[in-house]
């Protein structure tokens, strides 16, 4: 879905906080991504922004053309319920962030977070670390 349907899905979306962990994540083709967790819906999700162009005015001037809303992608990968669970899912992901094929770290947090005596740091709110994945069946 495009970053305004994602919004309008959901009232709440747009009132609540979010925390942003990163725009500069990268996927498998080298695409560039941002990784948030909106606070009053517990949703942790990827937007995918493609690379403005840059273009000459023909002055020697160069402008960056501005992306259109329907091309910036919102995907969520999961749920989690607060923001110390979101912290010790995501730790260590300023480090993470800057690998090849970055997201794909986020994704495998998301299905196999990391135990809590792992997360490292302070813990609080880690014990309620349960994340749902969008499409996933639990106890199937």
């Amino acid at each position: 879905m495009d970053i305004e349907q994602f919004y309008d899905a959901d009232p709440r979306r747009r009132a609540s906080g979010e925390i942003e962990f990163g725009r500069d994540w990268s996927d498998g083709a080298g695409g560039r991504s941002e990784v948030a967790w909106v606070a009053d819906t517990g949703e942790l999700y990827v937007m995918q922004e493609p690379i403005e162009p840059i273009y000459s005015d023909g002055l020697g001037d160069l402008e960056v053309q501005r992306v259109p809303t329907e091309d910036v992608t919102v995907e969520i990968i999961g749920v989690v319920a607060t923001r110390g669970a979101v912290d010790a899912l995501l730790d260590g992901w300023q480090d993470a962030m800057t690998g090849p094929n970055s997201i794909a770290w986020v994704r495998e947090r998301v299905a196999n977070p990391p135990p809590a005596s792992a997360a490292g740091g302070d813990h609080h709110g880690a014990e309620d670390a349960t994340t749902e994945v969008p499409g996933a069946h639990p106890h199937d």
